[in-house]
């Protein structure tokens, strides 16, 4: 494969000349190429609903592909220097879950942080692996967890010789990125593999002075939301591999879950933005970096704010920033970064990525436009000016370190009794309860319950987060283990 091959994008070419063809359609979907459904058609439009189209021999086989699909795979995995790279349709979710499957069964441990994403845990519920959480380090005073030290992943493994990989979340959802090279050279000295959730560093494979990307640091395996920094559709993501991966298992292990009916507009979408960002990464990501700094910059004038950059770097829980991303700590405005969130969307019309008790996201890439910039640090300002509060002592928790009783997969499917969520302190939490976005859960089946969490939990919610998780879908109730104390 010769680098002039990174001007095709074969999946999207395959499709372009499908609707050359006039193929009479007796398959699914039903719609048959939108005129079987007007309304649809007029609200998508017939350009996207000609090629939301079935798995033919053509156009390749996403659980088996050997045609076009296996081409543009192939081109993803030199893009990203990887050994070999999946189209993934059923979002990051089903790349995080398919390396974790990879490589543990029931009863194998793997070390990982307790701030990682629900469908890492959600993956131990389903194979029971057992996890051994190294709790991250927090920063106080933004009220924001860390990355993984060093030593901490070092003890861990010294304390869990036998453990199968070691999990790693970089960059974070604030942009925060560990030692990842370092953290990757001592797993493999102690024959463990490493597993990246990468799902916002998709420009760390393409811009320049980003941090350092997964499969550069040596890691076994990466899941990538291209439709996050990647600019693909919604729900599609790419899963890399590294040398020390078997593919044609791990091939086996993504058709346990993802769809069969893999989506075509999800997929071209994959292989048009590879192209891309192969051909065009260095200048998209410069720019955005630009964006950011500036509104970094400016923001930082207004008062009161913080948006926070590569000064946080430490060496270790901090060892590199994504300056990318546009975190910004809102305390000293007096306002919980949930309340400026809503206050952005409901008085200013400005959609950001997701608010916090002390901070606020603003996703920036090059779709965004210099007007766009402005109209953010205008409205930031004016809440500031319009909205200050004196500055109060907000819960200083974006994490909280929890009491592991049991297994994800024993305690979710034990009996279980519902319970007044303010009368739960003490008992062992049968689900999930988490604020989302980010998704990461404040309480994970299996876990104590204690009397922080639960004031936690409250003192969000009244804050306005947006709780997700128990069945109980006002969160009201839990459900606990039945005789669990």
């Amino acid at each position: 494969m010769t680098l002039t091959d990174q001007n095709r994008a074969p999946l999207y070419e395959a499709l372009e000349e499908l609707k050359s063809m006039h193929i009479v359609p007796f398959d699914v979907p039903g719609h048959k190429r939108g005129k079987g459904n007007k309304d649809l058609a007029d609200f998508l439009g017939a350009k996207c609903l000609a090629v939301d189209i079935n798995s033919m021999k053509y156009l390749d086989n996403i659980c088996h592909p050997t045609g076009v699909i296996k081409e543009a795979e192939d081109l993803a995995a030199q893009a990203f220097g990887a050994k070999c790279a999946y189209f993934m349709v059923n979002g990051t979710t089903s790349a995080v879950q398919s390396m974790v499957l990879y490589v543990v069964k029931r009863g194998d441990k793997i070390i990982l942080p307790r701030n990682v994403h629900r469908s890492v845990i959600n993956a131990f519920v389903l194979c029971g692996a057992v996890p051994v959480y190294i709790n991250p380090q927090i920063n106080s005073d933004l009220g924001i967890s860390l990355g993984m030290s060093y030593n901490d992943v070092v003890r861990a493994i010294e304390q869990n010789p036998d453990a199968k990989a070691v999990f790693v979340n970089n960059p974070t959802y604030y942009g925060i990125c560990s030692n990842l090279k370092k953290i990757t050279e001592l797993a493999h000295k102690h024959n463990m593999l490493v597993l990246v959730d990468e799902a916002h560093g998709t420009h760390l494979y393409f811009g320049e002075d980003l941090p350092i990307s997964a499969m550069a640091a040596g890691a076994d395996m990466a899941s990538v939301s291209m439709h996050k920094s990647g600019g693909s559709l919604t729900q599609s993501s790419l899963l890399l591999g590294g040398e020390n991966i078997n593919t044609d298992y791990l091939r086996q292990v993504i058709n346990l879950t993802q769809t069969t009916s893999g989506s075509y507009l999800l997929m071209s979408s994959l292989d048009i933005s590879r192209r891309r960002l192969y051909l065009h990464g260095k200048d998209i990501f410069g720019r955005v970096v630009k964006l950011a700094q500036y509104a970094r910059d400016e923001i930082n004038e207004i008062g009161d704010y913080y948006a926070y950059s590569r000064e946080l770097v430490n060496g270790d829980t901090v060892f590199d920033f994504d300056v990318t991303k546009l975190s910004i700590n809102t305390s000293g405005v007096g306002l919980a970064g949930i309340e400026v969130f809503d206050l952005l969307r409901d008085e200013y019309d400005i959609q950001i990525e997701f608010g916090d008790l002390e901070n606020i996201l603003a996703y920036i890439s090059v779709g965004d436009s210099d007007k766009n910039i402005e109209q953010l640090i205008g409205s930031l300002s004016e809440i500031r000016r319009r909205y200050k509060k004196p500055r109060t002592s907000a819960l200083k928790h974006e994490y909280i370190n929890p009491v592991v009783e049991m297994s994800p997969q024993d305690a979710f499917y034990a009996k279980k009794v519902s319970m007044d969520i303010k009368k739960t302190a003490g008992e062992i939490c049968g689900e999930f309860v988490m604020a989302y976005p980010p998704g990461i859960p404040i309480l994970a089946p299996g876990e104590r319950i204690t009397e922080q969490i639960i004031e936690y939990i409250i003192y969000a919610k009244e804050k306005g987060s947006l709780i997700t998780g128990p069945e109980d879908m006002h969160i009201q109730r839990l459900n606990i283990l039945q005789g669990g104390r």
